[in-house]
């Protein structure tokens, strides 16, 4: 690879490789290597995880939500998905020349507000105006701290790879997959659909899995490549991992717009979706505790030992492999 293509921003294979060969070799250290959604930082008597993102979504307004919402939500999400309370927002403004102000008060108050909906607010900043055609409308980078919930126990693929081998893990998935990224590509496409994205924040949920004594291995929300993404970073740390499909919630919805631009509905993102990993006997209290905020939520599958990669079982028997995403999924989706 001699130049960076829009695939390598997809969530799939060509992003990895531009983070693992070209980032982290670049800023190698312990704590990017851990390839978390958010860094864990010890500071003796407390342990604070931190995360930034950037959002460059298009359409900037969507069913769902708009890039305001979904800043605010993914930097929250991110602290989250490390078993932490996330407790306070940065918010810098990247604006092109002749963006409307109305617009733009919209885009804040809804970053605001979703911000507030999750008790944090915004308490520093910067604002960059760039001139006409350098920038598309408006980009945002937010970065978020927050606390562990429980500071032994932290979320994490160091924590899932370091569990003991014959320890049974199952995985979870806290409801029905591909929404955001079918809803942005029937708007794209002109296509008339009751879609909407699930773009929400995923604090209060994980909060109650702790609060009902379930200590997750690893949390990931589901965002660039889905729920394949997850599944297989997942697999490179663990080993195998089956998945029973007929547990997969997807919606008629979503399947229709799959069907018809000839898209993988686990390799769509998703915004308000997340998997999670725990242990065999915390399973159904994590279960009970994920389909009171979502009747989708479902055990979707294990670790397994007997081969690697991620495998698909139908409900007739049959299996087969789900490849890694690769190529230029859906460039822009947050």
């Amino acid at each position: 690879m001699k130049s960076v293509s829009l695939a390598c921003g997809g969530g799939g294979a060509e992003m990895n490789a531009l983070i693992n060969d070209v980032i982290f070799k670049c800023f190698d250290n312990e704590i990017l290597r851990q390839s978390n959604d958010g860094a864990l930082l010890d500071f003796g008597s407390k342990k604070l995880v931190f995360t930034t993102d950037s959002f460059v979504v298009n359409p900037i307004f969507f069913a769902g939500g708009d890039i305001g919402k979904i800043a605010a939500c993914g930097s929250i999400n991110d602290i989250a998905m490390m078993g932490a309370k996330p407790l306070y927002l940065s918010c810098a403004l990247i604006i092109e020349e002749g963006f409307e102000l109305a617009n733009l008060e919209r885009i804040l108050c809804s970053l605001a507000s979703a911000a507030k909906d999750a008790g944090l607010c915004v308490v520093c900043g910067d604002t960059k105006v760039v001139p006409k055609g350098a920038c598309d409308g408006i980009f945002i980078n937010t970065s978020a701290i927050g606390f562990l919930l429980d500071e032994s126990l932290p979320a994490s693929t160091k924590r899932l790879k370091s569990a003991s081998p014959e320890k049974k893990i199952k995985i979870l998935l806290s409801g029905d997959i591909g929404r955001h990224g079918a809803a942005l590509l029937a708007s794209r496409h002109g296509l008339q659909s009751l879609l909407s994205s699930d773009c929400a924040a995923l604090d209060a949920v994980v909060k109650s899995l702790y609060n009902a004594g379930v200590r997750p291995l690893a949390m990931r929300d589901a965002t660039r490549g889905g729920l394949s993404a997850v599944l297989h970073e997942w697999a490179r740390v663990r080993g195998g991992i089956e998945v029973c499909e007929e547990k997969v919630a997807v919606s008629a919805e979503v399947m229709g717009v799959c069907e018809l631009l000839g898209f993988e509905a686990y390799e769509l993102a998703n915004e308000g979706t997340f998997v999670l990993a725990v242990s065999e006997d915390e399973s159904q209290i994590a279960l009970k505790v994920l389909k009171e905020f979502n009747l989708a939520a479902q055990i979707i599958g294990e670790f397994c030992t007997d081969f690697k990669g991620v495998r698909l079982k139908n409900i007739y028997g049959s299996k087969r492999f789900l490849d890694e995403p690769k190529g230029e999924l859906l460039p822009r989706i947050c």
